[in-house]
């Protein structure tokens, strides 16, 4: 990976961490080990998920960069659905507290995207080929 590309996934990726582990400290004193332990799931599945995607995204960019665009909003709205997708089937879950969970996810989630969109504004990416150096294209 691309240091560019490792410096937006971890732009992205710590600060998603850290509200999840402010989740799970607060979870851990409202709901207890359930609650904490549903705030730690919640905030992997976010790194998991939307890391995964983010690689995707910059993959698709370097093999088809006329299909950024299109892919970013395909992947985004999939990533989503998906999520959603999995606090449908965890709803009733034992295992650990859903709200925990869910909450932990929606705010990760919220951390995630705004971290990446500051991410990629801060990033000083060439799209413009210098004519003046030897490779491009002119």
């Amino acid at each position: 990976m691309p240091s560019n590309d490792a410096r937006i996934l971890l732009s992205a990726a710590i600060p998603a961490a850290a509200t999840g582990a402010v989740a799970a400290v607060i979870s851990g004193v409202v709901a207890g080990g359930k609650g904490a332990i549903g705030a730690v799931i919640g905030c992997a599945v976010v790194i998991a998920f939307m890391g995964i995607g983010l690689v995707v995204l910059q993959r698709t960019a370097k093999s088809y960069p006329h299909l950024f665009q299109a892919m970013g909003l395909l992947l985004y709205t999939t990533q989503l659905l998906f999520l959603f997708l999995l606090m449908f089937l965890l709803k009733d879950t034992t295992f650990f507290d859903f709200k925990a969970f869910a909450f932990t996810t929606l705010a990760s989630t919220l951390v995630w995207i705004a971290a990446q969109a500051r991410a990629y504004m801060k990033a000083k990416i060439m799209y413009i080929d210098d004519p003046k150096k030897p490779g491009s294209s002119t």
